[in-house]
């Protein structure tokens, strides 16, 4: 699966204090996850993508991991 990011992105993830996810992200942040939710929608299940502070959030997020479930659909 191709990872792609639109220049300038910023995400941040956190669990507020009611144990809710919030995902805040600028445009160019919200574009890229639009991108790879797409390309991640053409995978088969278990497929998964990473989101840390490492690789591509914000100092201080929370990690995220968002997979494909569902059967296996042949093309």
């Amino acid at each position: 699966m191709n990872i792609e990011w639109v220049e300038g992105f910023e995400i941040n993830v956190k669990v507020d204090e009611c144990g809710a996810v919030v995902i805040s992200a600028n445009r160019e942040g919200l574009l890229s996850l639009a991108q790879q939710f797409t390309a991640l929608a053409e995978t088969l299940p278990g497929d998964h993508i990473h989101y840390d502070q490492d690789n591509s959030l914000e100092e201080g997020s929370t990690e995220l991991i968002v997979e494909k479930t569902g059967p296996i659909r042949f093309r």
